[in-house]
């Protein structure tokens, strides 16, 4: 069994006020080559097809096209939903579609049934898990104790009813614990959306959406394809792929990828306004790239980002590295709170603002309206 892993799609996707829908186009039809290329059994999409729930009608028609070049080729493509999809909107007609070899997993409801795909070594069970929050889970299952995204995602898989002594392919859209982030995703305070690895242990591919830097998560086998295009200046040195999962006999997986090569790339120069103007220096550049500009002059040039754009008509962000930028830095600086909790973080605030710490009640009520909240309780 041999399919194309892919993510994190969000079509759609504006960046600093440039539309990617270009990019988009471009690189989708590069992942048609690989198909045809690679001729895979199926291609895989673990959530995050579009990048808003209410996507615009370029996006749509994108994905669309993309969808039917697929079916064309007869290649089967399972599809989840991710935090920046809607769920009902994306998977409108599944059933209808189904019909055709495109599977699109519901909104979570508690069942999940998997997508069975043959080959000479037999059936491959592809469970399709879209991305799910503890409390999507406990409506589910009101018997189960669901307190964290690790406790949903493993009362999840409890309940799909899998045979572990078959294949079995696991799609899913959750940040799993020690992920290395980029600065286009969305992140949740203190790590509260962490998954354990440990809840997919016995699957034979864990196909991760949500983390747009290719990564593999403890082994080889449970991996972040990352996105298929840059969507910050933080990925400018990621190298984007798509990868290609080839299952055997059961426990026989091999992966490797492919590189995708956008139509532009996410380039940052840094040097003074009269350094980065410089004839010889704009020349050296592929002008058609996507810029952000790190100017070290001591005084803020007048317009500009205008008159970078003359050279770099393509010039996303402007930003100064100089005294003053770090005199500001150094006094906004607040430590890291990536690796605190929110109800710390509240007792941080509150113990400043009113110079004596909480309570354990007022603690055990601030906890309860952060889960609260966190989970859209009402």
């Amino acid at each position: 069994m041999k399919f194309l892993h892919l993510s994190d799609l969000h079509l759609g996707k504006r960046v600093n006020e440039f539309s990617m829908t270009e990019e988009q186009d471009y690189i989708l039809h590069k992942i048609l080559d690989i198909v045809k290329a690679e001729t895979p059994d199926a291609v895989v999409i673990a959530g995050d097809v579009y990048d808003k729930p209410v996507p615009p009608v370029e996006a749509m028609k994108l994905f669309e096209s993309f969808l039917c070049a697929l079916a064309e080729m007869n290649v089967a493509v399972l599809i989840i939903s991710g935090n920046h999809d809607s769920a009902e909107r994306l998977s409108f007609a599944s059933g209808l579609l189904g019909g055709s070899g495109i599977y699109i997993s519901p909104a979570y409801g508690g069942a999940t049934a998997p997508v069975q795909l043959k080959d000479e070594w037999g059936e491959a069970n592809f469970y399709l898990l879209p991305f799910v929050k503890p409390a999507n889970v406990a409506r589910a299952f009101p018997n189960e104790d669901i307190q964290s995204y690790t406790d949903a995602v493993r009362a999840a898989i409890k309940h799909m009813g899998v045979n572990f002594s078959a294949r079995n392919v696991l799609v899913t859209h959750q940040f799993v614990t020690g992920a290395v982030r980029s600065q286009s995703e969305e992140i949740s305070v203190g790590g509260a959306d962490n998954v354990d690895g440990s809840v997919f242990e016995g699957f034979d591919y864990v196909a991760l959406g949500h983390i747009h830097g290719p990564q593999k998560i403890g082994r080889e086998t449970v991996r972040y394809c990352g996105t298929p295009l840059k969507y910050s200046f933080s990925e400018a040195n990621h190298k984007k792929s798509a990868t290609i999962v080839e299952m055997g006999a059961k426990g026989e997986v091999e992966v490797k990828t492919v590189d995708l090569v956008p139509r532009r790339d996410w380039v940052q120069l840094h040097g003074t306004y009269a350094a980065v103007t410089a004839k010889s220096f704009v020349d050296g550049q592929n002008r058609d790239n996507y810029f952000k500009i790190v100017l070290t002059d001591e005084e803020d040039i007048p317009e500009g980002a205008a008159k970078l754009r003359y050279f770099y008509p393509n010039l996303m962000a402007l930003e100064y590295d100089n005294s003053r930028t770090r005199a500001e830095a150094d006094l906004g600086e607040g430590g890291d709170v990536s690796n605190k909790m929110p109800l710390e973080l509240f007792a941080e605030l509150y113990e400043k603002q009113n110079g004596r710490q909480m309570t354990e009640e007022m603690s055990s009520l601030v906890g309860k309206l952060i889960s609260d909240i966190w989970e859209g309780a009402k």
